[in-house]
């Protein structure tokens, strides 16, 4: 009985290593919102680390969460390091590229809970007077986030966090 029920979890566990290894090795996400500003509104909202408060959906999940700004006040430079609760996790972020008023390109490094090195992209697309927004992530997928994978995918893990964020950042854009 325990050799059959053996062979059976040995069999399941090597069908989603298999399925794991056919998972690309990388990943992008993202989520797109119509905001009805022009992009020099909003760009100031996403280059500068300590507006990110106000509309970050990533702020709220820890209120006693420690952070650092340094480097450059915003724009290409800044750098943002945070510490947090076990949701928060820590990890550091830096404006890599800014190309106005079109794209901010930031490279993130999750260091709690898990290790990870991706890249998040704002991408600003004037649409007359208002402006389509898309926020980006995408990286490599490690053996360990493709067998993740199997079970739950990176947009459905962040996007409603990023459809929550982009709502904000419309919110506060729109009213500045």
């Amino acid at each position: 009985m325990f050799q059959v029920i053996g062979i059976a979890v040995a069999g399941l566990i090597a069908a989603v290593l298999g399925v794991a290894a056919t998972r690309p090795d990388s990943f992008r996400m993202q989520r797109t919102r119509r905001i009805n500003a022009r992009p020099e509104r909003i760009l100031p909202h996403i280059t500068d680390f300590r507006r990110w408060a106000a509309w970050s959906p990533f702020e709220k999940l820890d209120p006693a969460m420690k952070k650092t700004h340094t480097g450059s006040p915003s724009g290409k430079g800044a750098v943002y390091e945070w510490e947090g609760n076990s949701k928060a996790g820590k990890g550091r972020m830096e404006i890599t590229d800014v190309t106005a008023p079109g794209t901010v390109t930031i490279a993130m490094h999750f260091l709690k809970p898990f290790e990870a090195h991706n890249t998040a992209q704002f991408t600003l697309e004037p649409n007359g007077e208002a402006t389509d927004v898309t926020w980006a992530m995408y990286g490599p997928s490690p053996f360990v986030t493709k067998v993740m994978g199997v079970f739950v995918s990176m947009d459905s893990l962040i996007g409603k966090d990023f459809e929550q964020g982009l709502a904000n950042l419309k919110s506060v854009a729109e009213a500045s």
